[in-house]
């Protein structure tokens, strides 16, 4: 079988060299509390349009309990979060759409290839495919250590902020 293409080969990127911690990523993505599925982002290349960012699992993540009991994994809707966190943070830092906020429009080809276990760092390699002002669609690969555990295509966009917040 046919080894998979990756999107940034990992020498390209240093886990250790963070430019961008959990303040950095709050300014441009709302999710709080037990919804931020990004610790850091180590690697930015806005001429090619890839991130790559990364979720330190701890032993208090609030699916550990439920998923499963005994036996603890992290969910694979959880994993198509983090990529998602990770496609509108840099969507919003690059200005590449006119959007406050950024939502879910779809995923296509996802794969899970392995489980993700409390204590382990799940990294998220991204590369934008093409931006419009009403849509957004990126490539995404996570990893813990050189396995690769889930991929795909992940869609954005923009959401009306004010309609959402005025309830209408």
């Amino acid at each position: 079988m046919a080894k998979k293409a990756l999107i940034l080969d990992p020498s390209e990127y240093d886990l250790n060299r963070v430019i961008a911690d959990i303040e950095e990523i709050r300014r441009y993505n709302p999710q709080r509390y037990e919804m931020e599925q990004l610790t850091a982002i180590v690697y930015e290349d806005p001429e090619r349009g890839i991130c790559v960012g990364y979720k330190d699992l701890g032993p208090d993540e609030f699916w550990i309990r439920g998923h499963m009991p005994g036996m603890p994994i992290m969910p694979g809707v959880i994993m198509c979060e983090a990529a998602a966190q990770l496609a509108s943070y840099y969507t919003k830092k690059y200005k590449l759409m006119d959007a406050e906020m950024i939502g879910f429009a779809g995923l296509e080809d996802v794969r899970f290839r392995g489980v993700v276990r409390p204590g382990e760092r799940f990294v998220i390699v991204a590369k934008m495919l093409r931006v419009r002002a009403t849509l957004m669609s990126c490539q995404f690969q996570c990893f813990v250590r050189e396995n690769l555990v889930c991929e795909g295509v992940i869609k954005g966009i923009p959401l009306p902020v004010e309609s959402l917040r005025s309830g209408t």
